[in-house]
């Protein structure tokens, strides 16, 4: 069986040391028939644009002509080159790596420090007498960046950036003031990218090719750097990061079916569907697309031994990458915001239009934060509404279990529960069929969050809290409304795999006046009586089903 790719993100050491690949080089072809010099293409995180723009400097480099034929032989573009091949000298700029933890100067220092070493990796590449020691005496990115296009006014040059506002973000997610002086007339970000379209100008960059995830920063650099040929929402271009239906299925048959050859394939593809896949990037587009790295770590993650499927779905340090950008959030109203997620939480939908661009001098509009959750991969189109008007949805359980752990931890911090909420040793004892510490905790959550917030909490926040709360049980599957033959029940939660002992039904009402209380009572429990005789649920083993009659005054659990 071939290695799978995960954190690999060389080209050629993909192809060299025999890595199961994903042939995306026909997109070269596609890109080059745009007759566009200079592009950007914005995608989620971990979606592959860091292999694909590696793919692209071994195409494109001089340098690598030698090797051709050996790295790119059974792909679709070594089968059909372009005539721009290895014709190009690559300066590539890669700035997801600067550390964002130690302040401006920090940033500041590390962005020097970035373009420096792509400067001196592209003089030892190409051949140029310049020693590291002549580049250390120029103080400022800037000025940098002006002597490598001094010394190099003669060359050709294909110029590559990877997560172009990586950085940028991170400091946004700080201080709206602080980024918007890096952006602004004179800010080191905007003045590194004014030279850079003057070396367009000039012509010493003939092509340029930039990857990110939201497109804030460009938009902010605006005069400043105008000249990208925006592509990430075009319908050629849905697919090419990320993986299609066809390469999931082709990457399981070269790896988990081909060891294990007996499972069910059905089964296996519905379960990376529900993880994994959902995401669309043009309303037009035929295809849904799934997270390239999150499938690659799935088969990295794969008990080959027992066939069986990975204890964690999700790698942690992914769930933190996702979970530092998550800091965007706040950008704005946050009140407002955390409103809006409560509402995708709730509903696993929301409509909105997606910005063409933004101005973070004007108010940070719902669309704006709509835009920007899209961009990062939160949200992404269901169907179209209206005119520009969209409606999305959540794409997968990864995000949404992000969602919920992310709102838990903000509804503990924003109301003071630390010592209130304490998950984890809680839903084991649900998971051993012990549900009463879970609801003396939930009761105690929802008696002081409504209780400051009386007149206003309803069962929706009820039910928000509630998944909030179980989003912490990484041994299930949390099914909010699911649809069982047009019948809703409120919360399923079904085990991973069949060692967790319980399965749980919840149906949630609140009681907002006393009088309502036995017709609530009734009403649920005749719900669940409906939904047991559904077959979906006579299929469900182990299964508990509780009644929730929230109150200002706590939860009353119900067994029926």
């Amino acid at each position: 069986m071939k290695k799978i790719i995960y954190g690999i993100s060389n080209f050629k050491m993909a192809r060299e040391d025999n890595y199961l690949y994903i042939d995306k080089t026909k997109y070269i072809e596609t890109l080059e028939n745009l007759n566009e010099k200079y592009l950007i293409f914005l995608r989620p995180r971990r979606f592959g644009k860091s292999l694909f723009l590696s793919t692209l400097q071994y195409y494109y480099d001089e340098n690598s002509a030698h090797e051709f034929e050996a790295i790119f032989h059974d792909t679709y573009i070594g089968q059909h080159p372009t005539p721009l091949k290895n014709s190009y000298r690559i300066l590539f700029f890669e700035f997801s790596g600067i550390n964002t933890d130690g302040g401006m100067e920090t940033i500041y220092e590390g962005f020097k420090d970035n373009i420096k070493s792509a400067i001196y990796r592209y003089f030892t590449h190409y051949g140029y007498d310049i020693s590291r020691d002549s580049l250390n005496s120029i103080k400022t990115p800037t000025g940098l960046i002006k002597y490598f296009f001094d010394v190099v006014e003669d060359d050709r040059i294909y110029l590559l950036i990877d997560e172009y506002d990586q950085f940028a973000n991170a400091i946004l997610a700080h201080s709206m003031q602080d980024f918007l002086k890096i952006v602004s007339k004179g800010g080191f970000v905007r003045s590194f990218y004014e030279v850079l379209k003057t070396a367009t100008l000039s012509g010493v960059v003939q092509k340029m090719f930039i990857t990110g995830v939201t497109p804030i920063t460009l938009d902010s650099l605006s005069s400043g750097f105008n000249i990208v040929k925006h592509i990430t929402y075009h319908e050629e271009f849905n697919a090419m990061a990320g993986f299609t239906q066809k390469e999931v299925t082709y990457s399981l048959e070269q790896s988990i079916l081909s060891r294990c050859p007996n499972i069910d394939k059905e089964e296996l593809l519905s379960k990376i569907q529900k993880w994994y896949n959902g995401y669309l990037f043009n309303i037009k587009a035929t295809e849904r697309i799934y997270n390239a790295t999150l499938v690659n770590y799935f088969l990295s993650e794969y008990d080959y031994k027992r066939c069986e499927m990975p204890i964690k779905m999700l790698d942690s340090n992914v769930a933190s990458d996702y979970k530092a950008i998550m800091k965007l959030f706040n950008i704005g109203d946050s009140e407002r915001n955390y409103k809006i997620l409560e509402e995708l939480i709730e509903n696993n939908s929301i409509t909105g239009v997606i910005k063409d661009r933004y101005d973070l001098n004007q108010e940070f509009s719902e669309d704006d934060f709509i835009t920007l959750l899209y961009s990062m991969g939160f949200i992404t189109i269901k169907r179209e509404e209206f005119g520009e008007v969209l409606e999305f949805q959540i794409p997968n359980y990864v995000i949404k279990m992000l969602y919920f752990n992310y709102f838990a931890i903000e509804l503990k911090n924003r109301n003071n529960l630390s010592n209130i909420i304490n998950p984890k040793s809680v839903l084991i004892n649900l998971a051993r069929g012990d549900s009463e510490p879970f609801a003396k905790q939930l009761s105690e959550v929802i008696k002081t969050l409504s209780n400051r917030d009386h007149y206003g909490f309803t069962e929706k926040h009820f039910h928000v809290i509630t998944l909030s709360l179980l989003s912490f049980a990484e041994f299930y599957f949390i099914d909010s409304q699911p649809e069982l033959n047009n019948k809703y029940p409120d919360i399923l939660l079904i085990g991973r795999d069949e060692k967790v002992p319980k399965n749980y039904m919840f149906e949630l009402k609140w009681v907002k006046q006393k009088d309502d209380h036995d017709k609530l009572k009734q009403e649920g429990l005749k719900q669940i009586e409906g939904y047991l005789k559904l077959d979906k649920v006579k299929n469900i083993p182990k299964l508990r089903s509780f009644l929730l009659l929230g109150s200002k005054d706590g939860v009353e659990f119900l067994e029926c």
